[in-house]
């Protein structure tokens, strides 16, 4: 499971015209599934974005996580993070999931975040969809399950 993880002043998601997701203060999180990934990375993930210390404390030092600071977050499948550029100019996405098994990894992974007191707005799975976002920082965060980066 990778994760593109920006620490946000606001931001919202658009599917076909209708807004599905806006949040606050918080974290957008653009999150891939992969075709190996397991019940084990979904819960690593979401304790691991809950819990990063990027917000900064009284010191201005990112010491505080988004359960400290009491943030939302957004999430948004983003297939295309498993896209593979290394051979010619058109990625392959043979290591993404397929949507019939990523679609309830990427509930889940929204179900164990709601379970830690947090609100989530989300895009519409297999959807074109316009992410609108402020950065603030910028900060962001890449993230990987398998701790291949």
């Amino acid at each position: 499971m990778r994760a593109v993880v920006q620490r946000t002043r606001s931001s919202s998601v658009t599917s076909n015209g209708v807004e599905t997701g806006r949040i606050g203060p918080g974290l957008t999180v653009l999150l891939g599934i992969a075709a190996d990934d397991t019940e084990q990375d979904v819960q690593y993930m979401a304790d691991k974005i809950t819990h990063l210390r990027i917000f900064e404390d009284e010191q201005d030092k990112m010491n505080c996580s988004l359960l400290d600071v009491g943030g939302d977050m957004l999430v948004i499948s983003q297939f295309t993070l498993y896209g593979d550029a290394r051979h010619g100019r058109r990625p392959s996405f043979t290591q993404a999931a397929p949507p019939a098994m990523a679609e309830p990894l990427y509930e889940r992974f929204v179900q164990a975040v709601e379970k830690q007191g947090i609100h989530v707005g989300t895009g519409r799975f297999r959807t074109e969809m316009v992410v609108t976002l402020e950065n603030h920082g910028p900060v962001t965060i890449l993230l990987d399950s398998k701790k291949e980066f």
